[in-house]
């Protein structure tokens, strides 16, 4: 590897030192198609010299082979290792690299352009802290130009630099690199960005990208590098309220309990007192431990383990918070949900929603409305398929400790895994908690009270769409009914269950248990039963099953 440094040559431990201390930036770049993203970052790794030998040689056969530069260097070859993506030149897998200058290391992801990778482009954002959004300066503002910067706005991301890229190609025009500066801060006012940044550039070049360029005098701000250098991302987790998920209860022998986790956010001492979010129970902090000896403070990215002053009940999945700004602690969040599998999203089907450390069954309950990524527009749907991206709002078996997704990326973020297949289908940011009231229902389908095989008083109960009234949960109350009942079920309130909502039936006792197990078993539908401090309940609703690898809306029946 080519990167140059003195102290490499007088003291090599100097230089190990000093490059360990470093902070780290995560970055992404994201743009229309062919804006040039690969090239920019190829030329990146170029000029910080973080080539080696052999990919040198590699990149210059490559770019005899299959470049686009009529054999001279071609920059993105360094980016596009897929033979499809040299192919088509274009980029469709995220790509990671690593470089490094003497001020700080870098970690960028080249994410995909086009609208059928949004899976790909919303998880390399994940991560990242700062968006390097392209622009041609050919063409101006896009309609994927908005798009991925609605995405970026989504996952978090506050610190936007606006490249316009091929400079070079309009005679560095001020006029046009003005106009196209203006129409995006005028369209990404509404997004939240915390800064945006305009830089002209050559990404082929290499104007503004390190060096300023003689042929932009008139631009007075930073280039690429010095921008990505100095851009302050340090002390931004330490300011938020102190959050750490336990991950795993160490317990090697009678006279040691500690609680290890990565610390979300904040910062913690001994003597601070903590929440346990779950129980409500609060503690001090006794000691930080780690390998390498006991921390006076521990701060956000730490991996430490915490030892309490009193002995309370702790597990894996609980958050350790601060005393004064607890998370919340619910079962209902409302969610934006990026979908990233091929089935679409089964409302009332059973997932597993990963939030930190804690995994717990839940389901969507509803689908407020999908984002149309390309105009932000709100669409009404039933469903979400792949790559679509919508509110939803979800039902958990147990509430969990989350922050607002705005608030803290760490804590407000989780997946959707599948429980058949273990496979991912979804990234969700919590927006905030979406409480639901169920509503009642009057039963206005019941008939008049009629013998039944055993000598006593037989109701039937009709249920239908119009009967129930609510979208999400709506609740039967059965417990005013003293004698034997059965259900009459029309296919409207089986569409209603369709639709994905659920309807909670209210027991008497548990002898009413076997008419509502009856009625969903005959007609395919889904139930959970549950004793509460109010009594006995069941919850019906319509889950899809499997047949092969297809996902079928027949029905299935299960607890």
């Amino acid at each position: 590897m080519a990167h140059q440094s003195e102290l490499i040559e007088k003291d090599i431990f100097a230089y190990l030192k000093s490059h360990e201390e470093k902070s780290l930036l995560r970055f992404i770049t994201c743009g229309s198609v062919d804006d040039g993203k690969s090239t920019l970052i190829g030329r990146l790794l170029w000029d910080s010299k973080m080539v080696f030998e052999d990919q040198l040689a590699s990149l210059e056969a490559d770019s005899k082979k299959v470049g686009t530069q009529g054999g001279a260097i071609d920059y993105a070859l360094l980016l596009d290792g897929l033979q499809a993506e040299r192919e088509q030149g274009i980029t469709i897998d995220v790509a990671y690299r690593y470089f490094s200058t003497d001020r700080r290391k870098f970690i960028v992801a080249d994410t995909p352009g086009h609208e059928q990778y949004t899976r790909n482009m919303v998880t390399g954002a994940s991560t990242a802290q700062v968006a390097v959004i392209l622009v041609d300066a050919r063409k101006g503002v896009l309609t994927q130009t908005r798009r991925h910067s609605f995405l970026v706005s989504l996952v978090g991301i506050r610190r936007i630099v606006l490249a316009v890229n091929k400079m070079d190609l309009i005679d560095f025009d001020e006029q046009q690199f003005e106009a196209i500066r203006s129409d995006y801060e005028r369209f990404a006012a509404s997004l939240g960005f915390g800064n945006i940044t305009a830089i002209p550039l050559s990404a082929l070049g290499g104007d503004n990208m390190i060096e300023p360029s003689p042929n932009t005098p008139w631009y007075k701000g930073p280039t690429l590098i010095q921008y990505l250098e100095n851009v302050q991302i340090e002390g931004e987790d330490r300011e938020k309220a102190f959050r750490m998920p336990v991950q795993w209860v160490n317990r090697p022998h009678l006279d040691f309990r500690g609680f290890c986790g990565t610390v979300a956010s904040g910062v913690i001492r001994p003597g601070d007192e903590l929440l346990v979010a779950s129980s409500g129970r609060s503690s001090r902090v006794k000691r930080i431990v780690t390998m390498n000896g006991d921390l006076k403070e521990a701060v956000a990215g730490q991996s430490v383990t915490l030892t309490l002053a009193d002995e309370i009940d702790i597990s894996r999945g609980d958050m350790l918070s601060a005393i004064d700004a607890p998370p919340i602690h619910a079962r209902h969040p409302e969610a934006y949900l990026v979908w990233m599998h091929e089935e679409p999203l089964q409302p009332g089907q059973i997932y597993l929603i990963k939030s930190a450390t804690s995994t717990t069954p839940g389901r969507v309950t509803d689908v407020q409305y999908a984002v149309d990524v390309n105009t932000l527009e709100q669409k009404q749907v039933p469903t979400l398929g792949l790559n679509e991206i919508g509110v939803v709002r979800l039902e958990l078996d147990r509430p969990i400790s989350f922050d607002p997704y705005r608030q803290n990326r760490q804590t407000g973020s989780f997946i959707l895994i599948d429980r058949i297949s273990n496979a991912t289908v979804a990234a969700g940011m919590v927006i905030a908690v979406a409480p639901i009231e169920p509503q009642k229902t009057g039963l206005s389908g019941l008939t008049p009270l009629v013998p039944d095989a055993g000598n006593g008083l037989l109701r039937r109960i009709s249920l239908n769409e119009a009967s129930i009234s609510g979208i999400g949960v709506s609740v039967v109350d059965l417990t005013g009914e003293s004698g034997s009942i059965e259900f009459s079920v029309s296919d409207s309130f089986l569409g209603y269950l369709g639709k994905g909502n659920r309807v909670l039936f209210s027991l008497r006792d548990i002898g009413q248990l076997q008419a509502v197990a009856l009625m969903a078993y005959e007609h395919a539908l889904s139930f959970e039963f549950d004793r509460t401090a109010e009594g006995v309940s069941i919850l019906i609703f319509k889950r899809g099953i499997r047949s092969g690898n297809r996902v079928s809306d027949d029905g299935g029946t299960g607890i």
